[in-house]
């Protein structure tokens, strides 16, 4: 049976999560293929919201971005860690072709890494790249540690060029070395449930409420008690969360109570009113998606973040806090001045999922 391979870069939970979306829809639109998915992320982000039946072969096709925390990276370890992946794409590309021939791969999805790109190439396989920007226009803002890694930003563009087009989404930067771009709307995951049936099963008072959202590193330096906005706002930590139970206002919600009541995260992201997080391209999707206010911080020198900042209001209500502000718990000016911002002056399709797996199975 032929197959379909999504590589699927580890950095952060978008890549994942919106491929994700599209493997749902292209499961739900067709049969006859088998899906299989590349990546060394991790495994329960596809355990609990993969709707259809995939194969996945844990193994690094992207180095990434070194994180030292949710809100900060170090660059020169980031550069380094990259050279030293890129010095052997060669001899990779060589295996994952085998590895595409020994699965009758017919078609390759690459969000994003160059590698998927150049071992499509070596099988005979065309492939796209699905996605919002792509690691050479990441990499080359940090051209103060590329004195050790001439060969890095070359491998990188090689890669991307053997590429058979961009399926490119919004907010995008890079993209200069793939021949063909096609623009998609977003990615997105909707909530399938109404707020205030979500606020019940979770026991969340009504009122205004505000989701702290910050992926797998979370943001432990947030200390509940020092906030100054829960006699007017209640506050959700998921699994970031530290000691909240003596804390009136705060409320510590687990992941696996939230799976557990047969509801996803971009459930809770509709039924609260804001979500405090550093800007990422998944969790700007979902609060585009399910109508959400962003409450942003800055995460670091990323050449996305300066992409997305100057794109947001264009699509959703937000505003900015510091880092300052944020860890004294000064939340209470910026979430007032968040509750009075005009609305977007664009509300842009949240569809790419479907559009997506057409395209794909157009190919097939």
């Amino acid at each position: 049976m032929r197959s379909i391979f999504f590589y699927i870069s580890e950095h952060g939970f978008g890549h994942a999560s919106r491929q994700i979306e599209v493997i749902n829809a292209l499961g739900a639109a067709a049969s006859g293929f088998d899906i299989v998915v590349r990546t060394s992320a991790a495994p329960r982000l596809f355990d609990r919201t993969v709707r259809v039946p995939i194969h996945i072969l844990p193994g690094p096709c992207d180095p990434g971005v070194v994180q030292v925390d949710s809100l900060r990276l170090d660059e020169r370890a980031t550069i380094q860690q990259a050279a030293t992946f890129y010095a052997t794409i060669d001899q990779r590309a060589a295996g994952e072709a085998d590895l595409l021939r020994r699965h009758g791969a017919a078609f390759v999805v690459a969000d994003v890494p160059p590698l998927a790109c150049a071992a499509a190439a070596a099988a005979g396989v065309p492939a796209v790249v699905l996605a919002n920007f792509t690691w050479d226009w990441i990499y080359e803002r940090y051209a103060e540690h590329m004195r050790g890694a001439p060969h890095l930003l070359p491998a990188i563009r090689s890669a991307y060029r053997r590429a058979a087009a961009a399926w490119r989404l919004p907010m995008h930067g890079g993209f200069e070395t793939v021949g063909a771009i096609v623009d998609l709307p977003f990615i997105a995951r909707h909530a399938r449930h109404q707020p205030q049936p979500v606020r019940r099963m979770l026991g969340l008072p009504p009122g205004p409420l505000v989701l702290v959202s910050f992926g797998g590193y979370g943001a432990r330096g947030i200390v509940p008690a020092r906030l100054d906005c829960l006699n007017a706002y209640g506050v959700v930590m998921t699994h970031e969360a530290g000691p909240t139970a003596a804390v009136p206002g705060v409320h510590a919600i687990s992941e696996a109570a939230i799976y557990e009541h047969g509801l996803r995260y971009e459930d809770l992201v509709r039924a609260v009113d804001v979500v405090i997080s550093k800007p990422g391209y998944g969790i700007i999707s979902e609060c585009v998606a399910n109508d959400t206010a962003l409450l942003y911080t800055a995460r670091g020198r990323f050449a996305e973040y300066d992409v997305l900042v100057s794109e947001l209001p264009r699509y959703l209500r937000c505003g900015y806090i510091d880092h300052e502000a944020l860890f004294a718990g000064r939340w209470r000016g910026a979430l007032d001045d968040l509750a009075s911002a005009p609305a977007p002056s664009e509300q842009p399709a949240t569809d790419g999922a479907r559009v997506a797996a057409g395209m794909i199975l157009q190919h097939l």
